[in-house]
């Protein structure tokens, strides 16, 4: 069910608590840590704690926590103090767009230019 931890699910294994991450912020609907293979000097993970595969599916289900999750993009931009001269958040949705754990997640990258287009 939509919004359910999944058992299989490594992001969900870390908002339980059953697999160690380095967490940078969290609140009550999301939490944020470190990239385990970062891609910039600042890569960081934003994700909600309740279930959807991709961000288009947490958008279509729950606005308000899609928009919890860029609010905290920018928070963490702001601690890692990337908001100058820049920094990304992208969302990748489906296996070809590079997407590996389907869960719905942000990754802000900063602390370096960031050529476009990206890729």
């Amino acid at each position: 069910m939509a919004g359910e931890p999944q058992a299989d699910c490594l992001f969900c294994k870390i908002v339980a608590g059953d697999v160690p991450a380095t967490v940078v912020r969290e609140t009550d609907s999301v939490v944020a840590f470190r990239d385990i293979n970062p891609q910039a000097p600042s890569h960081v993970l934003v994700i909600p704690k309740a279930h959807y595969p991709d961000a288009a599916s947490l958008a279509a289900a729950e606005p308000a926590l899609a928009a919890e999750v860029l609010r905290e993009a920018g928070e963490v931009a702001a601690l890692e103090r990337t908001v100058d001269p820049g920094y990304r958040i992208v969302f990748n949705t489906g296996s070809g767009a590079g997407q590996t754990v389907f869960h719905a997640h942000a990754h802000i990258l900063g602390g370096r230019g960031l050529a476009w287009p990206p890729g």
